[in-house]
């Protein structure tokens, strides 16, 4: 069964990836006089993706029987279940809009979430204590969901404002904009860097104190820029570590942030110098024929249908767990107040669009930033700071 997901999941990411070229034809297409063959490219291109995502299911569903639980009680897990709520949630919109540039900007993105999984060891491995319970399934798969509904409004948002942001003159909208692209290649940057390192065989252990001050063995697969609290190397010739960082950090994951950021700063260069312009000017022709009122829709309908989601999810759902399993509502934990700081970003969303008419570009950039938030929550939280929820 294992195995069997492996490869359903390789064959999701497969086809995802040449959807994502189909959708690229789509939109070159999409013009009155190559009606048929915008109607050609879209229906091949979004039939990959249903057979992309039955595949996705497929892996679930092995993985899940395989486990003995719902897949989503590790990184490796969780994303990947991310990934494929995302490109679930495009779908629908799909059928409603039939706007082929959402796939072209959504499903790159569950592809990169995919790459970003399979980085994290795919062991399947008994539950601990605190994660046995039906709660597992009901908080984490809806708070996912959740998030992935919030991730569609940010592709309309992107869309919105690589359409109408003119990238031929200096302005700050040009400047974020870029910064967006910089973002999504570290993410890139994240899977070179575990890549090299993993085909380098790269192994280091270390002796550390914990907040416990009990002495603990951690392993290193990338050479340590950070170390852990009072670290000493066991391995022969280890490199020290440039910083020791105090036991509320985890010295090895932020490493693994540092490297990413290495990694992905070099590959957003090589881009620039490749492409000669800005990343964000090389997308911009493919989201130049989008509609931006129909784009501005889907944004604010997907925070609308996402928002109570992710709170009845990643809020009420984790509360009553919480409860159950720690004898507590909430424990400022830092996975639980970046939960929080979510949920009152888009509450002010939502309050912005329906008090104050935010709408078109404030709206399409509230919504990109909201799903900054979500991937920080799913990237840096996780894999920097220590807490109750360090065990995903």
């Amino acid at each position: 069964m294992v195995e069997l997901s492996s490869t359903l999941l390789l064959i999701a990411f497969i086809a995802y990836l040449l959807a994502t070229f189909l959708f690229g034809g789509a939109v070159k297409s999409s013009s009155s006089k190559a009606s048929k063959s915008f109607d050609r490219w879209g229906k091949l291109a979004i039939s990959v993706t249903i057979i992309g995502f039955i595949s996705n299911i497929g892996y679930f569903i092995a993985r899940w029987i395989a486990a003995g639980h719902a897949p989503v009680s590790n990184l490796f897990e969780f994303t990947t279940a991310f990934g494929m709520m995302v490109v679930g949630a495009f779908i629908l919109i799909y059928f409603i809009y039939r706007i082929p540039a959402l796939g072209l900007f959504a499903l790159p993105i569950a592809v990169l979430i995919i790459a970003y999984a399979s980085m994290f060891p795919k062991d399947i491995t008994p539950l601990i204590p605190a994660l046995k319970s039906y709660w597992l399934t009901v908080h984490v798969i809806t708070a996912a969901l959740g998030e992935s509904i919030l991730a569609i409004s940010a592709v309309a948002g992107l869309i919105w404002l690589l359409k109408n942001i003119d990238l031929t003159k200096k302005s700050k909208q040009r400047f974020w904009i870029e910064a967006v692209m910089y973002v999504a290649v570290l993410v890139l940057g994240f899977v070179a860097a575990t890549t090299t390192f993993t085909l380098a065989d790269y192994k280091v252990e270390y002796n550390y104190v914990n907040k416990e001050d009990k002495v603990l063995t951690m392993e290193y697969n990338m050479p340590p820029i950070f170390g852990m609290n009072e670290s000493e190397a066991i391995t022969e010739n280890a490199m020290v570590p440039l910083m020791e960082m105090p036991p509320l950090v985890n010295a090895k994951k932020l490493t693994i942030v540092t490297w990413s950021v290495i990694f992905g700063t070099i590959l957003y260069i090589l881009l620039r110098l490749i492409f000669r312009k800005r990343i964000a000017a090389v997308l911009q022709p493919f989201a130049s024929k989008a509609n931006s009122q129909f784009m501005d829709e889907i944004g604010y309908r997907s925070v609308l249908i996402g928002f109570p989601v992710f709170t009845l999810g990643a809020l009420i759902f984790a509360m009553i767990w919480a409860h159950e399993a720690w004898s507590r509502f909430w424990g400022w934990d830092p996975k639980e107040v970046w939960a929080l700081i979510t949920w009152l970003f888009y509450a002010a969303f939502l309050h912005l669009r329906l008090s104050k008419g935010w709408q078109g570009e404030k709206s399409a950039w509230l919504a990109v930033i909201g799903f900054i938030i979500i991937m920080f929550n799913l990237v840096a939280v996780n894999l920097i700071i220590a807490g109750l929820h360090s065990y995903a």
